[in-house]
């Protein structure tokens, strides 16, 4: 299987099923001397850890990171790191009466298309299981960031029709609210629309909004490998997304040039823009405003009604889809997105300090 390594100077590849004994991820070009231990990455994976709230599913893992090399007395020592997590709540029985089913809205008929045979329980690699490995890598990348000053804040932007108000933005609710959501009203709201769709049996999608900020300008290449594309392959890789916008997005195609324009200006020896319509990105670099990045996340497939569906000998049949599933996605995959945002910046950042010989003088000489 190809396709399981990201990045370049700052590469990861992850590894591991959902139902296998662990999963993980080896993360190659971490600079030696970065102070990196288990309490570094616990937290992030604890954010993203089943069962932790009503509307997350019930698959209890505690999700523990194992470090199991690249870092000695407390540094990172330059050689790839690699991180486990066992799997300890696997509950493959549940899968058996779907082995031979394709379930609507999964991976199941392409990946048998692909290779002929699949891991049913729980869709193997293409199971959500996998994100705790970017999520991994992903704490690595976001304490490299902070020690440039650069902070990466991802949230519930909306679920279904409910939107937060972003005069009641309180940074602390993300991570205290079980929908992830910066405002206490609009939490409430969502709860209660997905009490209500859990009833009816169903599932719900959102929208992830992410704000990058201390990102300095010209990070990023001019043509094929543009920040603004990186980023885009980066969330566009999590198994739920569907859409991904930056700045004002598609609000755009609507707009006049002298509106959609962000006029420029010196504040102090420092360039600015009176507005940020771009999203923080100009020609697929980054022009040192905020980037604004929404992720669009669509409903769990896996529902609790009856769906009509084929079988792998190519019958008509139906399926009523048993296990343990998140009535949305969107909660816990906000850290997900916050992390492959943050491996995309640090490769962009470690590839952006050769573009300039000024810049090579300064770190040789």
């Amino acid at each position: 299987m190809a396709g399981n390594t990201f990045g370049n100077l700052f590469r990861i590849t992850t590894w591991g099923e959902s139902h296998g004994p662990a999963l993980g991820v080896v993360i190659d070009g971490v600079p030696a001397g970065l102070e990196l231990s288990e309490a570094d990455i616990q937290p992030y994976m604890d954010r993203r850890a089943p069962g932790k709230t009503s509307i997350s599913t019930p698959r209890a893992e505690s999700d523990t990171v194992e470090i199991l090399s690249g870092v000695f007395e407390g540094r990172t020592t330059g050689c790839p790191i690699s991180i486990m997590v066992r799997n300890t709540s696997q509950h493959s029985a549940d899968y058996s009466s779907i082995k031979d089913i394709y379930r609507p809205g999964h991976a199941d008929y392409t990946y048998d298309s692909k290779y002929g045979l699949r891991d049913y329980r729980g869709g193997g690699r293409s199971s959500g299981r996998e994100t705790l490995s970017r999520v991994a890598a992903g704490a690595v990348a976001m304490k490299i960031l902070k020690e440039l000053g650069i902070d990466v804040c991802s949230y519930t932007l909306s679920i279904g029709p409910v939107s937060i108000d972003k005069s009641r933005f309180d940074r602390s609710l993300i991570a205290a609210s079980p929908t992830c959501m910066p405002d206490a009203k609009a939490d409430a709201e969502a709860m209660e629309y997905l009490s209500k769709i859990r009833e009816d049996s169903d599932s719900a999608g959102g929208v992830i909004e992410t704000v990058i900020s201390g990102m300095p300008a010209g990070a990023g290449e001019p043509v094929f490998d543009k920040l603004s594309a990186d980023l885009a392959k980066a969330v566009m890789s999590i198994g739920a997304m569907k859409a991904i916008e930056f700045g004002d997005g598609i609000a755009v195609s609507s707009a006049l040039g002298s509106e959609n324009n962000d006029a420029f200006r010196m504040d102090g020896d420092r360039v600015t823009k009176e507005t940020n319509h771009s999203g923080g990105l100009l020609g697929g670099m980054s022009d040192g405003s905020d980037i604004i990045i929404r992720s669009y996340v669509k409903p769990t497939p896996s529902i609790y009604k009856t769906q009509n569906t084929v079988t792998r000998g190519n019958q008509d049949t139906t399926v009523n889809i048993s296990g343990r599933h998140d009535p949305i996605i969107v909660p816990r995959a906000v850290v997900v997105v916050e992390s492959m945002c943050a491996i995309t910046l640090v490769n962009a950042l470690m590839s952006n300090m050769s573009s300039r010989m000024d810049s090579l003088k300064e770190f040789y000489r």
